[in-house]
């Protein structure tokens, strides 16, 4: 586990108090370890917006979090306008990135919450949604631990690995989804290798995923993201573990840009291709990857950012997809808090995942 002041932290947190929600400035690494203290609403949008926070656990954290604080500075006379007004604050949330699930998901809990808890007073309410966001970042914790216990078996014989973007603890509370594995591999005195694609356009590899394994003692390697198939080919990787921020119903994945073709590759070079993702990762009322609305974002991220002058012509034009989704026949499993999920995932997944008490509850 990556380590401050000699105890486990977490990336994201409402502070004991109740009052502020404390996370980790993605984009100020890894030349800095930077806490920003957020109490506005609009605060809490913008570091969903603009990646200080991502991942897609951390991210349904920080705006359970953020909904939570928002609430507690509602003024209402009553429950119907308290409410009212608390669903204008999650919609303006919701909004800030289209793609990972979990960001709607722990906006729905809150609300849920909020629902059941109509006959009590608001400064009652307002408590049980501060307990309610607590709660979902507490179950990161413990879903995410599960999933590198359930992980670990398959990487048992590995020598190596290959990860794409941030799975690690940055991406969540602690512990991570894909690096979950790696994390418990270390904690019992295994020594497992990860090949670390850097992750264009927002380098989530080279910034993020390398800098937290260093940490943590973790021997990586990083590469660039075309050299993966060269890795490959000399069989200095023996799997590929990745994270999700959108499982469809019939096991295809959205994730970071360019995991497709990573999964691709894997299959053609006959490595396992695995997904660590917890239950709220998972979409079963999208049938499919078709139907996963894909974020496209600034072109500057392409042309500009981490360049200290621009690399490309004034005026060319950018495609800048954050996300593509990989087949489900590309998976070989899906590493989950319950388990290793295996095809046929249109099956398994439901099986295992079903909605209860509405749309995107899970059993946690």
């Amino acid at each position: 586990m990556v380590k401050l002041d000699n105890n486990p932290w977490r990336t994201v947190s409402l502070n004991a108090e109740g009052t502020r929600l404390r996370l980790v400035d993605q984009t100020k690494l890894p030349n800095e370890l930077v806490w920003l203290e957020l109490s506005e609403l609009e605060e809490v949008w913008q570091a969903i917006k603009t990646l200080a926070v991502r991942g897609a656990p951390a991210i349904g954290v920080a705006a359970a979090g953020g909904l939570a604080l928002a609430a507690r500075r509602i003024i209402a006379p009553d429950f119907p306008e308290f409410y009212q007004k608390f669903c204008r604050c999650k919609a303006y949330l919701a909004s800030a990135r289209p793609t990972a699930v979990n960001l709607g998901w722990a906006l729905e809990r809150l609300k849920r919450k909020a629902l059941e808890n109509k006959q009590r007073s608001l400064v009652e309410i307002k408590a049980a949604l501060i307990d309610e966001a607590n709660a979902i970042r507490d179950e990161d914790i413990r879903c995410c631990r599960a999933i590198g216990e359930a992980g670990l078996p398959l990487l048992a014989n590995c020598r190596a690995v290959l990860t794409h973007c941030n799975a690690g603890q940055l991406a969540a509370v602690q512990y991570g989804t894909a690096l979950a594995p790696v994390y418990l591999a270390r904690e019992q005195g295994l020594n497992l290798h990860v090949y670390v694609d850097e992750t264009r356009p927002l380098l989530q590899g080279a910034r993020l995923t390398a800098w937290e394994l260093a940490q943590a003692g973790v021997e990586a390697t990083l590469i660039c993201d075309n050299m993966a198939a060269a890795v490959m080919a000399q069989d200095k990787v023996d799997a590929v573990i990745v994270g999700a921020d959108r499982i469809a119903a019939n096991g295809d994945v959205a994730n970071k840009i360019g995991t497709s073709g990573v999964a691709i590759l894997a299959r053609h070079f006959r490595k396992p291709f695995y997904v660590a993702a917890p239950g709220s990762t998972i979409d079963l009322d999208c049938r499919s990857g078709k139907n996963i609305i894909i974020e496209e974002r600034e072109p500057e991220e392409v042309c500009e950012l981490w360049y200290s002058r621009r690399m490309a012509p004034a005026g060319i034009g950018v495609y800048n997809p954050a996300f593509d989704v990989t087949p489900a026949e590309l998976v070989s499993g899906i590493i989950t808090e319950r388990g290793v999920i295996y095809p046929p995932y249109s099956e398994n997944l439901a099986a295992l995942f079903k909605p209860v008490g509405g749309p995107k509850k899970f059993f946690m």
